[in-house]
């Protein structure tokens, strides 16, 4: 079969930092939290955002469902375009689509604003899939999201090893061994240092040209 290239949207093929901050800004004033430093937010640019609003801010169910509906009333109109592709990204997508490679999407973000960003960006034309999450917050793992392109591209077990997950998070690695495929860690995204590593990731670079170059020679 032909190799299958799976990537993450926040962090690996855009920088989303400025529209993410800001929802999440919005949603925390939404409870009367005022969080001054949009620094200390960047760390909640990757993972399922029900998990983010509970694991930082020691909310229940309830309350993170409240926030994201709250984090999408600024995240849908005007956040999802608060948003830019890192410079060398549609020429790897370009490149690996002249090569015959099948690209998708594989994105905790709902898939609804992941394919509006993927159009934006002009992603689209390389991509054979876009999949993300549900806005009722299923399928918010990426296990249960690269499975769900396993599904799509009809992977069976033994096809496993042709498949490699691209992500800037430890979430992404995770996932991928969840899965028992390759993953390849970007350090230009948002993970702490050291934390692609640690995860287990199969390979780590630290720009978008470094990332072309070893797809280029793992698609040969």
């Amino acid at each position: 079969m032909k190799p299958i290239i799976l990537f993450d949207l926040d962090g690996t093929l855009t920088d989303p930092k400025e529209g993410i901050t800001k929802a999440i800004h919005y949603a925390l004033q939404h409870f009367g939290i005022i969080e001054g430093d949009f620094h200390k937010l960047e760390q909640y640019i990757g993972p399922p955002l029900r998990e983010s609003f509970m694991k930082g801010y020691g909310f229940s169910k309830e309350q993170a469902e409240e926030a994201v509906q709250a984090y999408r009333e600024y995240f849908a109109p005007i956040g999802i375009f608060e948003n830019k592709a890192y410079d060398g990204v549609v020429e790897l997508l370009a490149m690996l689509k002249q090569k015959q490679v099948l690209v998708g999407i594989a994105t905790s973000k709902p898939t609804v604003f992941a394919k509006k960003i993927a159009d934006k960006f002009n992603f689209t034309p390389y991509l054979d899939v876009v999949i993300g999450s549900e806005l009722d917050g299923s399928r918010g793992k990426k296990k249960e999201v690269i499975e769900a392109c396993f599904t799509h591209f009809n992977v069976t077990d033994e096809e496993k090893g042709q498949v490699y997950m691209v992500g800037d998070r430890n979430y992404d690695i995770i996932g991928a061994k969840e899965c028992q495929i390759k993953s390849i860690g970007v350090e230009f995204g948002y993970a702490k240092e050291g934390e692609l590593t640690e995860a287990g990731a199969d390979y780590v670079v630290a720009s978008v040209q470094e990332l072309s170059e070893l797809l280029s020679k793992l698609c040969e």
